[in-house]
């Protein structure tokens, strides 16, 4: 297991190292992988780690089932995002996106496929990609992150073919209406912004902040996470999170929970969110608190739902944050058990 450690120095300083890391480290991202058996990590040091949920769900399961079957370099700085499409685990962070073959990286090859960078508006500029989004329909990739633009990339043939301006700071999360096709963007500067693909025009912008049951100033007015399904958004961060009603730009379900949330779905008739605090929390869409999951990370960043229909015994929800630990949900209920990186 490869692990970023200092040259020539004593075994037991190693160890030392290796646990400094574990405990100063966070969990930024997550993707499974096409076959539903195995779930990349990425974490602040640039790592990837595969863990294989099969071997930790089954039921001679050991400690060690527990821990990555891989783990690699992938990054100068943090792994912010990743996805997965059917052959390729692709990540980003640190202005570019990498491609890794998800066949080469469960045997242990991990060898970089290939590697883009957007068209920036200068060459010193390398400003984080803080979200990746896949389109199907397109075949193409989505970069969104510090330079506030959205950048459209052709899967196929590796080239930038559009920028999307509008956002006047950070953008941290991206959502997909894929029978528009229209894309959602939140950022730092408190708006959502809805884009339609085929014009590649901003159709609507919502000032989540200025409308006043959402609003929360002491916290800030930018937006760190969103979903959406069908004519319904959910978005959230310095303002509370709330359901939207996309055509008529109106708030109709404010959610009482005072910390900010940095992650949120749809997941049946329910809303899942995560943010500061170690609860995974599970939202009716009236409202209603229905639980709140406790994890082992004393915050969470990134959750992720298991739905590959070719492992249905591996269909599991797994949350992450500032810990170096994965927890797993075998069902909403409860915290089954943690991989640790």
């Amino acid at each position: 297991m490869e692990r970023a450690v200092p040259h020539a120095v004593p075994l037991g300083q190693i160890e030392v190292f290796q646990a400094l890391q574990r405990l100063h480290m966070t969990i930024f991202s997550q993707s499974v992988s096409p076959c539903g058996k195995f779930l990349a990590a990425g974490n602040n040091y640039g790592q990837i780690a595969v863990f294989s949920l099969s071997a930790a769900l089954s039921s001679e399961a050991k400690e060690e089932s527990k821990k990555p079957v891989v783990t690699f370099q992938a990054h100068d700085g943090p792994v912010y995002c990743m996805v997965s499409t059917d052959r390729h685990l692709l990540s980003a962070g640190d202005g570019e996106v990498k491609a890794w073959l998800w066949a080469e990286i469960l045997k242990k090859g991990c060898k970089e496929l290939w590697r883009r960078q957007p068209p920036y508006r200068t060459s010193l500029e390398v400003p984080e990609i803080n979200a990746l989004l896949l389109v199907p329909k397109e075949n193409s990739l989505i970069l969104a992150g510090g330079d506030c633009q959205l950048h459209t990339m052709d899967l196929e043939t590796g080239t930038f073919t559009r920028a999307l301006r509008g956002h006047t700071d950070y953008i941290h999360c991206l959502a997909l209406r894929e029978r528009s096709p229209e894309v959602l963007s939140g950022g730092e500067d408190g708006t959502v912004r809805l884009w339609d693909l085929r014009s590649a025009q901003e159709v609507q912008t919502i000032e989540v902040y200025k409308h006043e049951e959402c609003s929360r100033p002491h916290n800030g007015r930018w937006i760190g996470c969103l979903a959406t399904d069908s004519d319904w958004m959910v978005c959230g961060g310095g303002p509370a999170l709330t359901l939207w009603h996309l055509r008529s730009s109106t708030p109709t379900t404010v959610f009482p929970m005072r910390a900010p949330q940095k992650h949120v779905t749809f997941y049946q008739d329910l809303i899942l969110s995560a943010g500061q605090g170690r609860c995974v929390n599970q939202w009716q869409l009236s409202g209603e608190l229905k639980a709140q999951v406790p994890g082992s990370s004393p915050g969470l960043l990134s959750l992720s739902l298991n739905q590959q229909p070719a492992a249905p015994e591996c269909k599991v929800l797994t949350a992450a944050g500032n810990s170096c630990r994965v927890d797993v949900f075998t069902n909403l209920g409860y915290r089954a058990f943690s991989l640790s990186f």
